[in-house]
């Protein structure tokens, strides 16, 4: 889900989408689609404004550069995160489905493993997933409070008096039936389709489920132009530390096998002057080595 007007981060988003913006080396949007792509999802929904689409649309095109199939849909006002399952009803037809929001960035060891789980649970045991990542200042979130069993016990959107340290980020695992859910809630006092009211009515059902994301994790919010500076800071050092890029699509693509040698050669051409189409070159050169181990 990419919407939103980016009011926060103007005047940088009057001419552009937030989520088309650099964190360094990449477009914000590389993030979020990666987690998709880590947790084997490969038919995804892009969601934003009438007027930004066309961006994303030429960003990204169809998907097949990244072995994936992207299909393009509009959310004419902010009406609300929840508004995501109405508007991709059709999309998600009996399938389960993840939502990442598109400003949210992640990084952290173990990461697929926790998101592989969070699909096994939606599709075997019919469980939603949120996932708690510890903050300080936790009335500033939604706040997930759950047992040792990572059973969700309650769930609060910025609570004066905080039940845990536990933030709610944007990630979401969902059975099929949120899309029935997401059509009975009504707007809150602010007038929008609240994801936390979704969660709430998992919640009563008994089918939430909390992930942590623990000590060492990176979450990353690019909300304001702080935040978004921080983002690009934390990237570089990164992967200029380990010689690894975070969140790049071709990398997953043909790490997983959905793109082929050829393909990857095709990608990497017209970035070769730079440091992305290099080090596309030294992953095809990688792989090869590892598996001749």
């Amino acid at each position: 889900l990419a919407g939103g007007s980016g009011t926060r981060l103007y005047p940088i988003t009057k001419g552009i989408s937030k989520q088309l913006m650099p964190i360094y080396d990449k477009p914000m949007v590389y993030y979020p689609i990666s987690v998709l792509m880590l947790a084997g999802i490969r038919d995804i929904l892009v969601i934003s404004t009438p007027y930004d689409l066309p961006g994303f649309k030429r960003l990204l095109g169809d998907g097949s550069d990244y072995g994936v199939h992207f299909t393009y849909a509009e959310q004419p006002s902010p009406d609300g995160l929840a508004q995501a399952f109405t508007i991709g009803k059709d999309f998600i037809g009996e399938d389960s489905v993840c939502l990442v929001l598109g400003d949210n960035i992640f990084q952290g060891n173990g990461f697929t493993a926790k998101l592989k789980e969070a699909v096994r649970a939606a599709e075997e045991e019919k469980k939603a997933t949120v996932f708690g990542y510890w903050v300080q200042d936790s009335e500033r979130y939604g706040v997930a409070e759950f047992d040792e069993n990572g059973i969700c016990l309650s769930i609060e959107e910025k609570p004066v008096h905080p039940k845990s340290n536990y933030a709610v980020v944007g990630l979401y695992f969902y059975p099929n039936k949120v899309v029935n859910i997401a059509g009975k809630i009504k707007p809150s006092a602010r007038g929008e389709y609240e994801i936390t009211s979704v969660n709430q009515w998992f919640l009563r059902d008994g089918e939430l489920k909390v992930q942590t994301l623990g000590r060492g994790f990176a979450w990353l919010d690019t909300g304001t132009h702080d935040s978004l500076s921080e983002a690009s800071n934390y990237i570089e050092v990164l992967e200029k530390r380990q010689g690894l890029k975070v969140a790049c699509l071709e990398d997953i693509a043909y790490r997983q096998g959905w793109i082929d040698e050829n393909r990857m050669r095709e990608l990497a051409k017209p970035m070769l002057k730079n440091q992305y189409g290099q080090y596309l070159m030294r992953v095809i050169d990688e792989v090869k080595q590892t598996n001749k181990v």
